[in-house]
């Protein structure tokens, strides 16, 4: 059964950073990539950054580059978003998801069979 937990979220003020950590069980490989998705009230899940298998693929949301980075350790299983200079329009229930397709990864929430419960994070102004 695969599962992803993420944890890190809480509520922070305007310029704050703050690290997401997505931890992935239940897969028997590690060529599988792990995305980030955001969804704030009233509004559609979105995009916010993805890593492929082994790190050598990398993507950001417009909204986001240049503030968030992504990074994983396959020997964890864990897959990290760090969120600097974070602003109130980041607030969001943030998810990790992957799927068994490839080892590549999408910007459509479509193409992700598994998905966490999220973790709220609340940027304060």
């Amino acid at each position: 059964q695969v599962q992803l937990v993420e944890s890190g979220g809480r509520l922070v003020q305007a310029g704050d950073s703050l690290r997401l950590s997505c931890v992935v069980s239940g897969l028997t490989y590690t060529w599988y990539p792990v995305a980030w998705f955001r969804q704030a009230p009233g509004k559609e899940r979105e995009f916010v950054a993805a890593i492929n298998w082994n790190g050598g693929r990398i993507g950001y949301a417009d909204s986001v580059k240049g503030r968030f980075s992504i990074v994983r350790n396959s020997a964890k299983n864990t897959v990290i978003l760090q969120m600097s200079g974070l602003k109130p329009e980041d607030t969001a229930l943030y998810y990790c998801a992957t799927h068994r397709k490839t080892s590549d990864w999408g910007v459509e929430v479509s193409e992700y069979t598994y998905w966490g419960q999220g973790t709220q994070v609340t940027v304060s102004s």
